[in-house]
């Protein structure tokens, strides 16, 4: 006898596979309709605001420093996202969330006021959370779902043996700064690798990728239909319940 469980095994596969069909389709016609071109990693200056995080990047650190107070009771990535099992174990890899999957964590922001004001004035902002990174610990390779949004790191603790913790994306390469961006585009290949005895931690968000006119409006279209999976519902679901236990908790 089948199981109601196990018709929503085999329905969630099938719509994974072809989710993953249609997502490749539509990663071509958006590879086409980009105005900032289609390489794995792009130079800063392609988001002019950027500059402003980088010249208050202190104000988010010293904010992250009271947050990293409580880091132990902090939810890991695939307790919010279950999907994300396979390359988030254990508490190796914390979040404190600010936006996700375009919900905004009410409670976060407010400890973060100043983090918050810099996010807002990111145009269509989609995901943004502090990513926190235990010593010796590997992300392994891995790609986003979409090439419909840009993907930008704001490094705010990072070791002093910079050049033993680094990203790679596709053939790419990158070490983070201190008060330093980095953007890229995460449907490519990449895999992180914090190999020092310290923490690592970045500011981490997403932004629509700028597109013409046609692309714009698949990318929305696109983006509203992944919304509606249960990858996306899971991760809506254990974001609302971590912000209710947190308010609880605060009150």
């Amino acid at each position: 006898m089948v199981t109601a469980t196990a018709l929503e095994k085999l329905r969630r596969s099938w719509v994974k596979k072809t989710g993953r069909r249609v997502l490749h389709l539509t990663d071509r016609i958006i590879s086409r309709q980009s105005l900032i071109g289609d390489a794995p990693v792009f130079d800063p200056a392609i988001f002019p605001w950027i500059k402003d995080f980088e010249a208050n990047w202190e104000k988010v650190r010293a904010e992250l420093d009271v947050v990293l107070q409580e880091r132990d009771s902090l939810p890991s990535f695939h307790e919010i996202s279950p999907d994300q099992k396979r390359i988030s174990k254990g508490d190796n890899w914390k979040t404190f969330i600010f936006y996700g999957l375009g919900h905004r964590v009410d409670s976060n922001c407010e400890r973060c006021p100043e983090t918050t004001k810099l996010l807002e004035s990111c145009p269509e902002l989609q995901n943004a959370w502090f990513s926190i990174l235990k010593p010796g610990y590997r992300i392994p390779p891995h790609k986003g779902p979409t090439n419909g949004i840009v993907r930008i790191h704001l490094g705010l603790i990072i070791p002093e043996q910079r050049e033993q913790c680094w990203i790679r994306v596709a053939d790419q390469v990158l070490h983070w700064d201190e008060g330093k961006c980095i953007v890229f585009d995460d449907s490519y290949e990449h895999e992180v690798q914090n190999n020092t005895e310290q923490q690592r931690v970045v500011l981490f968000f997403d932004v629509l990728r700028p597109l013409r006119a046609p692309g714009r409006i698949l990318n929305r279209m696109m983006l509203a239909l992944l919304k509606r999976t249960a990858y996306f519902r899971d991760a809506q679901e254990n974001i609302r319940q971590w912000e209710q236990r947190n308010r609880e908790k605060i009150q």
